[in-house]
């Protein structure tokens, strides 16, 4: 029987029992193992806030390493690029649709503007790459600060707190929530670009677990994650996890082709860069060369 350790939210869990599912396909019997992480006792705080590029990872990984449990569920755009000594994220999942959607109420919704938004809207996000690339679109924008799940974050919108918010695709699908009452907009990957690893599930198992890393690896997605691999390593070479304001997505076309995408601020301006290659080789070094040249 598998141990798999899970944050308790109902994303985290539908990620949890998605991962049961999948191991259920190869014969393989599992247990949830619910833990509580930094980033969910403390919910005062935006994300720049708290210390730390592990807040929604670090205490399930320390119990990975106790051997409380075998492996290790995450959202992989919460994880560091870097794992603790003794981990490894042994396989991928699918990718769900990487972009962000903005939920926004009707009364706040301009048919002619630029992202839909009325003039001086209030739109709800803790994402410092968010805000970034939000008011280099729509300088107009008010900007304020949210923390809650998924379902917490949509009560607060229609409560009235704000005009809009910000939320990532995959957990509004995955979740199958109702939005029939708010205008949704899905932002182009490629415009408004995801955080990295944006839509896929990382499974992380001890390094010297060799029977779970075999089982893990007949439900690994190796197409994902070689577009995974170049978006991370973009984070990587940035230095940063999710306080950083910066967005990188891969794509694979029908050839083969690599398409990478990546914003980032600095020093106060929004920087771009885009490349496409025959190969993911050194692809993640030239989207950092583009960043940093100001293309």
């Amino acid at each position: 029987m598998i141990k798999i350790g899970t944050r308790g939210s109902k994303l985290a869990l539908w990620q949890a029992e998605f991962t049961q599912a999948e191991l259920a396909k190869i014969g393989v019997e599992s247990e949830l193992v619910i833990i509580k992480t930094q980033g969910d006792l403390v919910q005062h705080l935006s994300f720049d806030k708290l210390e730390g590029k592990g807040f929604f990872t670090k205490e399930i990984e320390d119990a990975l390493l106790r051997g409380d449990i075998d492996l290790a569920v995450h959202s992989m755009k919460d994880l560091p690029t870097s794992q603790p000594e003794g981990l490894v994220i042994t396989a991928v999942s699918y990718r769900d649709n990487p972009s962000d959607l903005l939920l926004i109420r009707p009364e706040a919704w301009a048919d002619q503007a630029l992202l839909k938004l009325k003039p001086n809207a209030v739109v709800g996000t803790s994402a410092n790459r968010r805000k970034a690339q939000l008011t280099a679109f729509r300088p107009d924008v008010q900007l304020k600060d949210i923390r809650g799940n998924v379902p917490t974050r949509l009560e607060k919108l229609r409560a009235g707190d704000f005009d809009a918010i910000f939320l990532a695709a995959a957990g509004v699908s995955r979740l199958g929530l109702d939005t029939s009452d708010l205008k949704v907009l899905e932002l182009p990957a490629r415009e408004f670009v995801p955080a990295p690893a944006q839509g896929v599930l990382a499974w992380q198992t001890n390094r010297h677990d060799t029977a779970t890393r075999l089982l893990l690896k007949k439900i690994h997605h190796p197409e994902i994650s070689s577009c995974t691999n170049v978006e991370r390593r973009v984070l990587q070479l940035m230095d940063g996890g999710c306080q950083l304001p910066l967005g990188a997505y891969c794509e694979r076309d029908a050839a083969g082709n690599y398409h990478a995408f990546a914003a980032c601020e600095i020093d106060g301006t929004l920087r771009r860069a885009r490349i496409s290659s025959s190969t993911s080789f050194g692809l993640a070094e030239k989207l950092v060369e583009g960043i940093k040249a100001g293309k």
